[in-house]
């Protein structure tokens, strides 16, 4: 299975909000990885068919998706950043009630139900009414959903949005599981959660692809760009003003900093290596 994005471009009004994306994807995790406002939300409506692009297409195995329609849906599970629920449904009704809209054959949607609700560990709420979950619980049933179909490409779109830090580390390890034989994409900014679990990361910033590989190889475009160092706590204002600040703990009379900067930042400082976070913070810090 081959999933082609070729030359996508979409404007809305005075404002271009991807700009001549391409790339190709088969099976495999796949982290689109940018601040706010980057662009990642645009791109992944146009790939599901959800908005039209203004230039270029999306092609499944040579096929372009619009022309697909349902043949295309039918592959697809979706989670949008703004996952919508009747709030009078039961999560279990719910379930039911997507799985109706996908087509599903009523037997097969009741046991897929129960199946997916265990999995996301909702399986002693199914009965309860979704507008009493919390928001993580909201997440972890719109992950639910999105998988009713058995989907061969499945998108999430800031999928961890409310989870806490237990929930987060389930949800990696679950789709880290369900990678085989599918091609699943993951939009975040945030770094965590696509860090360990992806095959490749693509950086996207103001609609373009900006860097595309596997997190190991990108983490060496800031080598010998990371830093550690002790600023007394009466120079930290001007400090941090001017350098790259990735992390900072106060300490008596000094505050210990990790610092993205191309050159030494201050006297003393150590030299570390780079991580994930780094390279995002040197791309996205002015934006932060």
């Amino acid at each position: 299975m081959k999933l082609e994005l070729e030359r996508l471009s979409k404007q809305f009004k005075n404002k271009i909000a991807v700009e001549d994306v391409s790339t190709v994807l088969t099976e495999g995790i796949y982290g689109f990885l940018g601040a706010n406002g980057a662009g990642k939300t645009t791109l992944i409506q146009m790939i599901c068919g959800i908005v039209e692009p203004t230039a270029g297409e999306v092609k499944l195995d040579g096929k372009n998706t619009i022309s697909m329609g349902e043949d295309f849906r039918d592959l697809l599970g979706y989670l949008p950043q703004e996952f919508g629920y009747t709030p009078g449904f039961t999560a279990k009704d719910f379930m039911l009630y997507i799985s109706s809209i996908k087509g599903l054959e009523p037997r097969f949607a009741r046991k897929r139900t129960e199946e997916l609700l265990r999995l996301v560990n909702l399986e002693d709420e199914a009965n309860h009414k979704v507008r009493t979950f919390s928001g993580g619980m909201k997440r972890r049933l719109g992950i639910a959903q999105a998988l009713l179909n058995d989907p061969r490409i499945l998108i999430l779109d800031e999928p961890t949005a409310g989870l806490d830090p237990k929930e987060r580390v389930y949800f990696r390890n679950l789709i880290s599981g369900m990678s085989r034989d599918r091609i699943i994409i993951i939009s975040t900014h945030i770094v965590s959660d696509i860090e360990y679990i992806s095959d490749r990361i693509l950086v996207m910033k103001k609609g373009r692809f900006i860097l595309d590989g596997p997190a190991e190889e990108l983490v060496r475009e800031v080598d010998g760009g990371g830093w550690e160092c002790a600023v007394p706590r009466k120079e930290w204002p001007e400090f941090e003003q001017e350098q790259c600040i990735v992390n900072a703990h106060n300490r008596d009379h000094v505050v210990e900093a990790r610092v993205v900067s191309r050159k030494m930042p201050r006297e003393g400082a150590r030299m570390v290596e780079p991580t994930l976070e780094d390279l995002y913070l040197e791309y996205f810090g002015d934006e932060l």
